[in-house]
């Protein structure tokens, strides 16, 4: 989101944007230069990194080229907010991506940070609520805006269909994704389903153990990072997002736009997104015998699936391409 919005504000003449990040340069960072938007890395590595980091960000602000500052997710809003009082003449507004509950100290960190900001943009009315009832943000504080597809970006790399029935997961190896539940589903679906696992994290280790241990090893295939979503989502007919939590779910989007039918858990975030048996299956969290029968159920009723998906393509056009999204981040600016 960062990335896209940085080179759109500029390539539209909204906004002169530069970006700086918390930690080193990335990836990220080499994409979003090569679209001619300048980044500096800040160079935090830890929490005792933070006043060198600090020291960075006042004196990139103190350049005097920005009237502006919007910072992304509690980290970087603590940063911002540690600042803020030094340049009066800058509008600092935050973004909050979460409806995660934990780790509490987050949201005690971001109850302090907000008092600095002017705005607070969230993706949905469930991240809305969260920030009100744990951040005690003020409701007039709170802007929401959606998070944003290039549908064109996804449009030709729809999958063929194959021998196998194909269902994927496209995300962070995270706890909170609940992936074990996934990979427990597949000892409970019909042969032959292949389960594809997109995407890097802490929970990886867990995940391959709980794969071997369920047997289910010929069925499943860890790929790791993707760069580019679409590589993934051409490889499923099916995408499954079985968290616990989330903020609003983009990859839900991302399928959308790609003609993938999504199953995902019926949880505040996920629930802004997918209207169950509209554009999508919802399930209960924590039942991978229900994220398996919503599986078969795709599988097997092809007019039900079909329906999803051009419901999906709908909502992406109407709701959540960028020609819809990026005026409501002109207005916040103006």
């Amino acid at each position: 989101m960062v990335r896209e919005l940085a080179t759109r504000l500029t390539r539209v003449g909204i906004a002169e944007v530069e970006v700086a990040c918390l930690g080193k340069r990335g990836p990220v960072a080499d994409q979003i230069e090569a679209a001619g938007v300048t980044v500096t890395a800040l160079g935090a590595r830890g929490t005792f990194d933070f006043p060198i980091a600090m020291s960075r960000l006042n004196r990139l602000i103190g350049d005097g080229r920005f009237n502006t500052v919007l910072s992304f997710l509690v980290h970087a809003n603590v940063m911002a907010a540690a600042v803020a009082g030094k340049f009066p003449e800058v509008r600092f507004f935050q973004s909050i991506q979460t409806t995660q509950r934990r780790p509490r100290w987050h949201w005690k960190l971001q109850s302090v940070a907000q008092e600095s900001a002017k705005k607070i943009v969230v993706p949905s009315e469930s991240v809305a609520a969260a920030a009100r009832e744990w951040a005690g943000v003020q409701p007039e504080k709170i802007v929401v805006i959606p998070n944003a597809v290039d549908a064109a970006e996804f449009e030709d790399h729809r999958r063929e269909a194959g021998a196998d029935f194909a269902v994927g997961f496209l995300g962070r190896l995270d706890r909170v994704k609940r992936v074990g539940d996934l990979v427990e589903a597949m000892t409970c679906v019909q042969r032959p389903t292949h389960l594809h696992i997109f995407g890097e994290g802490k929970d990886r280790p867990k995940i391959a153990e709980r794969i071997q241990t369920l047997g289910v090893g010929q069925y499943v295939t860890m790929h790791g990072a993707v760069l580019r979503p679409a590589d993934a989502l051409r490889q499923m007919d099916v995408l499954v997002l079985p968290s616990e939590a989330e903020g609003f779910g983009l990859v839900l989007i991302e399928a959308m736009a790609a003609g993938v039918a999504v199953v995902a858990t019926d949880v505040a975030g996920i629930r802004d997104v997918v209207r169950d048996s509209e554009n999508g299956l919802l399930v209960p969290v924590d039942s991978p015998m229900a994220l398996a029968v919503a599986i078969e159920r795709l599988r097997k009723d092809l007019p039900l699936r079909a329906k999803l998906i051009e419901a999906g393509l709908r909502e992406v056009r109407e709701r959540y391409a960028w020609d819809v999204v990026l005026p409501r981040y002109a207005t916040l600016l103006a």
